[in-house]
């Protein structure tokens, strides 16, 4: 999931300063992790203690605030009773990164999916965003190619995935949906040679950059790992809270 969190570090600094280069400084001092960061955190935690997802977003939204929280959810946080308001967002499918590592079947993957985004996003497309990315995180995991990986997705959720960067990037604009960036997320990672590059992919589209980079960065990390410099760099920009939950995690997907 560490790789999700720099993705969004990275482009926490472009989401409302696009760019539509894949030049630019991976890190600066301006770069800081926002809700997408906390909420993967979140995600884990839950995993991890086996607690309820809704419960666990609200402790973290609540102790990390104004990180950039959608409208609804930044009321959804604070409410005593917590219910669904039918998003059909990309937020359920920029923290849902753990699940993919943390399952090992495809049903298991696809439920547990299914499960963290419905606490909020119980529209069909965002639950189909969370799922088809952690299913792609479960099969880059699992050593599939990126073709078999576009075939499975494609089959699977109907996200048309035979467009290229060069076609998507010069119309594209900001879009916080399912629908309208996860795909586009897949397609930076499809394109990418390695870690590095399917981020640098995914904030060269502009668009909701910070999200889409942190969806391409789960997808990545699971193919191709995320290289020690990068990792070491990403972390220094993470509370310690954050950097000790990616530990147990790790530890945790192991036993």
């Amino acid at each position: 999931m560490l790789g999700a969190m720099i993705g969004d570090i990275v482009g926490s600094v472009y989401e409302w300063h696009n760019i539509k280069t894949k030049d630019f400084p991976l890190f600066s001092r301006r770069c800081f992790f926002t809700d997408d960061t906390v909420l993967t955190a979140a995600t884990a935690q839950a995993i991890i203690k086996g607690v309820d997802y809704a419960l666990v977003y609200q402790d973290f939204a609540q102790r990390y605030p104004g990180r950039g929280y959608g409208g609804n959810f930044g009321r959804w946080i604070w409410t005593e009773d917590p219910q669904p308001y039918n998003s059909w967002g990309n937020g359920s499918a920029m923290r849902v990164s753990p699940v993919g590592f943390a399952f090992n079947d495809i049903e298991g993957v696809l439920a547990e999916a299914k499960h963290s985004a419905e606490v909020t996003h119980n529209h069909p497309e965002g639950i189909k965003g969370a799922q088809s990315t952690a299913l792609a995180i479960y099969m880059g995991k699992q050593g599939a190619s990126k073709a078999e990986i576009r075939e499975e997705v494609t089959e699977r959720f109907g996200y048309h995935l035979d467009r290229t960067l060069d076609d998507i990037r010069p119309g594209y604009t900001f879009d916080v949906s399912c629908q309208g960036s996860v795909p586009e997320a897949f397609i930076a990672f499809l394109e990418s040679s390695d870690y590095e590059d399917a981020v640098r992919n995914a904030i060269s589209l502009g668009g909701d950059s910070d999200t889409i980079a942190c969806i391409t960065g789960g997808i990545a990390e699971a193919f191709y790992g995320v290289p020690q410099d990068i990792a070491s760099q990403g972390k220094s920009f993470l509370p310690e809270e954050f950097t000790k939950i990616n530990e147990e995690f790790l530890d945790w997907c192991k036993d």
